[in-house]
Order: C-alpha cells, then structure tokens, then sequence
C-alpha cells in the first residue's frame, strides 16, 4: 500500500529486494544467499577490505558504456561523411584508472581545469586529444595547456582570444581555439544544470560568436577549429538538443569559410535513470536524431555537414557506479498532514552529503536497495540520511526498502558514478571515501580514501603543536 507521504512517481515495490533494470552496474546482481556482488565480487568482501563508505565502479560496465557511445557518434557521422568525435566530460569522474579505460575506448577528454588536465595526461591520455574548456582560464593554465599540447582551446569570453594569442605568440605557437556558443536553449532540467540560459556565465551570444571569428581570424597565432555548444545537464527530451543544433547551423552558416576544417561540437547533457520514474532516450537514438538533424539543417541552407563532436560524461560514469553504506541509526517519523497521520522510516547511514552533494544542490533523487542480505517484510517508505549536521542532509529522499531495515545492514545507492566522488567534501571533517574498481571477481583500489589523520595534517594550526 502507497504511503501518503511518498511522492506521485514512487509506488511500493512488488519486491523491495530487486534490482531495477537500467539503474545498477550491468554485473551487479545478488549471489545465492541473497546478497549483493557487482563484478564478481560480493559486497561484504568489498566492505570487509575497504569499509564504508565506499565508492565502487564496475570497470566493464564503464568501459562498455563509453565504446557504446563511441561506436554511435562514428555511425552516426559516418553515414554523412564526416568525422565524429567524442571527448569524455572528465568532470563527471576523473582517475588515473578512468583514463586509461577512456582513452582505450578511443574517446578524447574535456578538461575543465589544470587538475583534470594534469589527471588525464598523467593517467596517459594523450594530449592531442583534450580540449579546454571553462570560463575563467587563467593565463597559467593556458600557458600549461599550450605547453603539452592540448589540441583546443574553447573560447568563452572575447577577452579569453586575446589572452590566448598573446600566449601563444610569446611562445611562437599556433593555437586551435573553439567558440562557446549560449544558444539561449532551454533545457529540460534543473535550473543549475541548465548551461545555455541567456543569463548565466557560459559563452557568447551567436551574434558575439559571428564577430568573434572575424577577430580570431586576424589573429597571427590563433587558428579558429569550429564552435561548441552545451545546454545542460541530465536531459531526457530531444527538443532542446533539435533546437540548439538548429542555431548552430545557422551560425555555422554565417562563418563557415571554403578553405577551413570545422567542427560543431554539441555538447553532451544526457540523462540517465536515477529512479526508476526515469526514463531516457537510449543514448544511440538520440545521438542519431541530434546527427541526422544536423545533416538535414545543413541540406536546407545548401552546406556541407562539419565534423561533429559530442562530450558525455554522466551517461559513461553514472550508472557504472554504486555507494555502500553502512547503517548506523534507524527512527520511524509520524507525520501529520492534515487529516493525516503517516509514518516514514528515517535511515541513517554513515556518509551524506560529504560524499554526494546533489540532493542538496538540486534535489536529486536516488535509488538504494538492502545489500548484505534479501529480505521478505513488506516495504516501508525510508528516508536514508547522512550523518552530517545538516537537515538537507539527504542521500536518498523517499524510496521503499523491507521494513526490517536494521542498523548494521550494509545499503547500496545507484548511478553513483558520476558527480558523487568530482563534489565530495571534507564537511565535519570527515575524508572523503576510497574508489574501487571490481572486474572478473577482484577488486583494485582507484583512489585511495581519507583517514582523519589525512584530514588534519593539512590545518597548520594543529601542526604547530606537533613540533
């Protein structure tokens, strides 16, 4: 029976003990006693060597989520004649271990900041396959991404092309730049996450891009590559996607020159299914509808179709990954709403929002299920919360588990991979949890996690006195 305090999308499970199709790591499933494994690995082993919390990664599923994408947009383009690229959001998750799997894949990187293009050269990625990105590039990053070779730099204010070429020039190289285009697309989604509003930091109008080009053009050191657009985060419809890529086109139309390669990159933004109310385009659609609309534009305004590139992120991390938590505290809630009285189960686990900040930045919800053991009470409406000194401290805002959820169970939270580990914090100063890896029944250790005495040692303060 639906509890009345449970939202309109969530209804009571026939079984609070399966795994919802499309949510979880494609290897995880339960082993014979009714726990959980993922990769060949059962979650107990995982939380005995590591503990919790505990970010995990299905490298497979990963990796198999970046070539689906890759093997698309090749298609995709291919069957116009052009050449489709794809540069993994490395926002989303960054590892020296994610690299190398990315760049295996044949995917490039978008790197947002000197940190995630240190990791991505660092883990093996070759430079020549990064682009820049980011509203407010310092001249030493610039510098530092001019020095090893990262192959575009994307332009997000005018002031930017003149601090690129003066870089560029005092250093007698040629720089490939992009223009960030604000489409001023609406996306379906979260205010935050919407990347192309008309006032928000990102990019130049398409009018301010035009004039734009002709500056980069007169530039002695800057070679103008082509304009990138990107209009959210975490979408579902194509509407948004068809009509950004309208406006393009019709940039691309005023700037388009006989003589010069060009690429319209358009960004990335799809959503996946953190409940199981989501339900997104699968990616392989949706990039043909987005190719093939492009193809028909450019037919229409009498053009060649450019190069094309794409920049996933969540859709290749997210659904990869899962966080194992440890039950700490449970406590029914009763609830009056009206005439009505209900109860919610509080659960209390021993992360939060340290280590997964977007329920409180935008509300996101989430999907767990009980992960040390099956079970067969009834479901409950629960509420699993974190340990922070916070009441937005959230990880799971309403979900049904069996009513005999317990302190020492062992909770599994879904999609996980992408944006948990990148937003983590040492708030109460607590460390930030390790990252692993399972394949073929054995576990490595991606990122190692924060000890309290990790935490500690970087407060001088406390250092002093330890002289």
């Amino acid at each position: 029976m639906s509890n009345p305090l449970a939202p309109e999308w969530l209804s009571p499970p026939v079984d609070a003990n399966a795994l919802h199709s499309g949510l979880w790591p494609a290897s995880m499933r339960r082993d014979s006693s009714g726990a959980l494994e993922v990769g060949g690995v059962a979650v107990a082993d995982l939380v005995q060597r590591y503990g919790t919390p505990l970010y995990v990664f299905d490298q497979d599923d990963l990796v198999a989520r970046a070539a689906h994408v890759q093997g698309a947009v090749t298609a995709a383009c291919a069957r116009h004649g052009v050449t489709g690229s794809v540069y993994y959001a490395s926002k989303s998750f960054i590892s020296g271990h994610v690299v190398a799997w990315i760049e295996g894949a044949g995917l490039g990187f978008d790197v947002a900041t000197a940190g995630e293009m240190a990791v991505a050269i660092a883990g093996g990625a070759n430079a020549d396959h990064l682009e820049f990105q980011g509203n407010n590039k310092s001249e030493d990053e610039i510098a530092q991404a001019m020095s090893a070779g990262v192959a575009t730099i994307v332009i997000d204010a005018p002031i930017e092309a003149a601090r690129i070429q003066k870089i560029a020039s005092s250093v007698d190289t040629r720089q490939k730049v992009m223009i960030r285009v604000n489409t001023g697309v609406h996306a379906d989604t979260h205010d935050y996450l919407a990347t192309a509003r008309e006032d928000q930091k990102f990019g130049v109008s398409p009018e301010e891009a035009i004039a734009l080009v002709s500056t980069i053009r007169e530039s002695s050191h800057l070679d103008f590559v082509g304009l990138h657009s990107h209009i959210g985060s975490q979408i579902f419809r194509t509407e948004g996607f068809l009509e950004a890529a309208t406006r393009m086109v019709e940039a691309y139309q005023q700037v388009r020159r006989d003589d010069e390669p060009f690429t319209l990159n358009l960004g990335g933004g799809f959503g996946i299914a953190y409940t199981e109310a989501d339900q997104p385009m699968e990616v392989g659609e949706l990039i043909d509808a987005i190719v093939d609309h492009v193809a028909a534009q450019c037919a229409a305004h009498g053009m060649p179709v450019p190069n094309l590139a794409f920049e996933p992120g969540r859709i290749i991390s997210g659904p990869a990954g899962v966080t194992l938590y440890s039950v700490g505290v449970t406590k029914p809630v009763t609830v009056h709403e009206g005439d009505q009285v209900a109860t919610r189960l509080y659960v209390s686990v021993d992360g939060g929002m340290s280590d997964n900040a977007r329920p409180a930045l935008y509300g996101a919800n989430y999907s767990a299920r009980i992960a040390s053991r099956e079970s067969g009470e009834s479901p409950v409406l629960v509420r699993v919360v974190g340990k922070h000194c916070e009441s937005g401290d959230i990880v799971v805002n309403a979900e049904y588990l069996p009513g005999d959820v317990a302190p020492g169970d062992v909770l599994a939270v879904a999609a996980t991979g992408a944006y948990c580990y990148s937003l983590a914090s040492n708030y109460n100063v607590v460390g930030r949890p390790p990252v692993v890896a399972v394949s073929g029944g054995s576990s490595t250790l991606m990122v190692a996690g924060e000890t309290l005495d990790d935490v500690l040692a970087r407060d001088q303060g406390l250092s002093r006195g330890q002289e």
